[in-house]
C-alpha cells in the first residue's frame, strides 16, 4: 500500500483528495490544525494541532511518521486574504508567504528523508501565481506567495531528479470552498479527481510543471 502525507486535509480540496486517493487504496496520513469527522473516518493517522509555519510543529510532524515511506507529498495548505493598494496589510502579506511558499518547503525538506525513487511531490498552487496570466491586478500576498511557490517547487524538481523523485505545481481551478466563500466552478470532488489524475500522470519526464487540474499547462 502507498502513502500520501497531505496537509489541510480536513477539510475541502485536500478532503476531497484524501477521500478519492483512498478510496484507490492509499494509506493517508492527514496533517491540519483540527480534525473533522470525515477525514478521521478515511486517514490511517491524523496529526492535528500542527502550524505548518512553526519549525517545531514540522518536527512533530517528522517525529510521528518517523521512518515511513513516504510516495506522495501533498501541500495543499493554503490561505488566501485580499488587499487594497494604498492600504496594504504587510503582516497579512507576509503571513501568506510563510502558509503558501516558505511552509511547502519546509514540510517537503523535513520528509524528503522519507522518499524513494518514484515518489511525487504535488504543490497546490494558484493560476494566481501566473505573471504571464495577470491581468486583473490585485491580491498581492496571493499572487506573490503563489509565484513563490512555483519557483520553490521549480528548484525542487530539479534538485531531487537526481534522487528521482517527481515535483508538480497544480492549479486546482476556481473550486467551491470556504477560501472564495463556496463561489468557485466546480466542486472539490471534481477538482480533486483532475488533481489526482495529474499526480498519476505526472514522472521525471514533465517534473517541474505547472498545470490547471484539467490538464492544460499553464503559463508562468
Amino acid at each position: 500500500m502507498k502513502t500520501a502525507v497531505i496537509t489541510g486535509a480536513n477539510r475541502g480540496i485536500g478532503l476531497a483528495i484524501s477521500q478519492q486517493l483512498a478510496a484507490k487504496g492509499w494509506d493517508i496520513i492527514a496533517i491540519c490544525r483540527s480534525e473533522s469527522e470525515e477525514i478521521e473516518a478515511i486517514a490511517s493517522m491524523v496529526i492535528s494541532g500542527i502550524d505548518v509555519t512553526n519549525p517545531e510543529d514540522i518536527q512533530q510532524i517528522k517525529k510521528v511518521i518517523g521512518d515511513q515511506q513516504v510516495d506522495l507529498l501533498i501541500n495543499n495548505a493554503g490561505l488566501l486574504k485580499d488587499e487594497v493598494l494604498g492600504k496594504i496589510d504587510y503582516d497579512s502579506l507576509r503571513e501568506q508567504f510563510e502558509i503558501n511558499a516558505l511552509s511547502p518547503l519546509q514540510v517537503t525538506e523535513a520528509l524528503i528523508p522519507n522518499m524513494v525513487v518514484g515518489s511525487k511531490i504535488a504543490n497546490i498552487t494558484s493560476r494566481m501565481g501566473s505573471i504571464a496570466d495577470n491581468d486583473s491586478g490585485g491580491r498581492y500576498g496571493y499572487r506573490a506567495s503563489k509565484a513563490a511557490l512555483n519557483a520553490i517547487g521549480k528548484s525542487l524538481a530539479e534538485d531531487l531528479k537526481t534522487k528521482g523523485i517527481a515535483v508538480a505545481q497544480l492549479h486546482p481551478g476556481w473550486v467551491q470552498t470556504r477560501m472564495v466563500e463556496f463561489s468557485g466552478l466546480i466542486t472539490t470532488e471534481q477538482s480533486a479527481a483532475g488533481l489526482i489524475e495529474r499526480i498519476e500522470q505526472l514522472d521525471l519526464s514533465t517534473s517541474g510543471g505547472f498545470w490547471h487540474s484539467n490538464g492544460e499547462e499553464l503559463p508562468w
